[in-house]
Formats: C-alpha cells, structure tokens, sequence
C-alpha cells in the first residue's frame, strides 16, 4: 500500500501534494487515508474504534461553532463567553500579511502562530529577539499562509471540514515561561465527550512544537492508564498532578458542553492555567496506540450524535 508519508517526509510538502487531490470526495479521500494508515476498511456504517468514530464526525456532523471554536483566534471569544477570560493568553496582534508584523511591539521571548495549521510546524518561538532574523521570519510566516489561502475554496488535507471556514491569520502572544517547572512546559489535552472528560495526553517537557516531548495518558482523575501512543515516547516517571487539577476538569467540561466530542488543550504553569486550543479531530483521526486496545476504550466514549445536514456555505470564511 502507497504510503505518502514515508516517501514525502516533510510535512509542507505532504500538504501540497494532497492539495493536488482537492476534487476527490471527503468520503472516498477518508476511506483512502484511513486505509493508508491502518492497513485496514474504514467502518463508517458501525464504527465502534475511537479512529472510526473521528472520520464519522468529519463527514455528517456539521455544527456551526465548531469553526469559530477551532480556529485559533476566533476561539478566545467562545472561551470568554464560558466566562474563562482569565486562562487566556495575552495576545500582542493579530496579523493578515507577513508584512504587517511589528517586531518592535514584542517584548524579547514571544511566540507567532497560525490561526490554522499544526500546533507543531505553524509555531515560531522566540526566547531572544536580539538574535532573531526578521526577513527569514516573515518567509515563515508567507508560507504558512499559503497552505491554506482565504479564498473560501480550500480543503483541508484531512477533510476536517472546520478548517476551511477559518480565516488563516498570524497570532503574536506571550512566551510562556515554564523554566521554574519541574516537568517543564507540559501541555494538558482533554478529551471531552458531551461535555464530560474521559482522558488526558499530557505532553511533558514541551520545546518548540512536540518534538523531544514524552507522552502519558491519564483519566480524569489523573491516575495514569496503560496505553500510550504509538511512536512516541512513553512519559516516565509519572508526572506532578496540578494542585488546581479539580479546577482544569472543570474549565474542560464548561468548554465542552454541548459538544459529542472536543480535545480542550490547558496549560498549568506554576499554578496559573491558560487555554491552548480546541481540537475536534486529534491527529485527524489517525492515532495508534499500544496496546491497539485503547482504540475501542476511547471509542466506547464516544456516543455519535444523529446526522446534521451539510450547510450550502460551510466553507463561507469566518470574518
């Protein structure tokens, strides 16, 4: 079987090239990934894996939040609307063009990211502005910009149709500094299902992106399971649970109400929580895990809403 990803390493150029397949179908382009992945037929009639139930939900479950809520500046106003004004992350600017950025309005450690794209390739952090090089920053940012153009016609590479509805901007916000943490940054991913936790990545010692990251899987009340993700580093020792765990919980399930399934993504930096993002379809659905068990546990989570019709202008760009 064709395996893309091995053969095109770089992720850019794995994006570009399944741009190339725009006109194929949401259905029959799912069904070709999921087989390419898993080495097996996607059950969309019955599906009873956690991985089976995620490519269900790209294709018959429209709701029109989802857009406003996975991109990653329109975000911050539904978590103010919950309330949770506090666990947000100052924001310096927001920017349409590469040009427009104003380095001298950051402080010297700052971080720019994509309102769409991968949490681990569309980030830039700066821990010293002194040494950075703005041109080569702005040649960055252009080509993060270019994979997914606000011309209302994109596709996302793995049909995750909430993508195409966000407008690609450039996000300046504050470095967060976990350099007084004993676990470093750790990033806390919550996966909710109708507004109820059911696990937890933790992602410890969290550097540019994930790479150099160990992960662990937790429940709710963070005793930690036996599964891990396939090819990634398994969390050892255990990791320091949160004082104000109770308290992330929490912020999760008022977040994730009303929803059949979100991944509410939390920092906790000396006892300080702040957002990261709100994530419908993990890795797009195409997740391993050891033992292969976790696929059905995870699934079993997972209660599928009824069918929700496709709106005529679901790609329309959220302004």
């Amino acid at each position: 079987m064709f395996n893309y990803k091995k053969l095109i390493k770089d992720r850019r150029s794995r994006v570009k090239f399944l741009q190339h397949f725009h006109w194929v179908s949401d259905k029959v382009m799912i069904k070709l990934q999921y087989r390419i992945k898993f080495g097996r037929k996607l059950n969309l009639k019955k599906p009873r894996r956690f991985t089976e139930k995620l490519q269900w939900y790209k294709l018959f479950y429209y709701n029109p939040l989802m857009p406003i809520c996975a991109g990653k500046n329109k975000v911050r106003d539904y978590v103010k609307s919950k309330g949770l004004d506090y666990i947000l992350n100052e924001q310096y600017a927001v920017y349409s063009s590469p040009d427009e950025i104003d380095f001298s309005l950051f402080p010297n450690k700052f971080v720019l990211k994509a309102t769409v794209g991968s949490a681990s390739q569309q980030v830039y952090v700066c821990t010293d502005k002194s040494k950075i090089d703005e041109k080569e920053i702005r040649e960055k940012v252009k080509k993060w910009l270019e994979l997914y153009p606000n011309n209302g016609k994109r596709k996302h590479v793995g049909r995750e149709w909430p993508y195409d509805a966000v407008k690609t901007e450039i996000i300046a916000e504050k470095y967060i500094d976990s350099s007084a943490c004993p676990d470093g940054l750790v990033s806390y991913k919550i996966f909710c299902f109708n507004g109820k936790p059911g696990f937890v990545y933790m992602i410890v010692d969290l550097k540019d992106g994930y790479f150099d990251a160990d992960y662990g899987i937790y429940s709710p009340s963070f005793e930690r399971l036996p599964y891990n993700r396939v090819c990634e580093a398994n969390l050892e020792p255990h990791a320091t649970k949160p004082q104000n765990w109770d308290e992330m919980i929490q912020i999760a399930e008022t977040l994730s109400d009303g929803f059949p399934h979100v991944r509410i993504d939390l920092y906790n930096v000396n006892g300080k929580i702040i957002f990261g993002e709100m994530t419908f379809f993990n890795d797009s659905g195409y997740m391993k895990y050891n033992p292969d068990e976790f696929d059905f546990v995870a699934g079993d989570m997972f209660e599928l809403p009824n069918k929700t019709k496709k709106p005529k202008n679901f790609r329309k760009i959220i302004k």
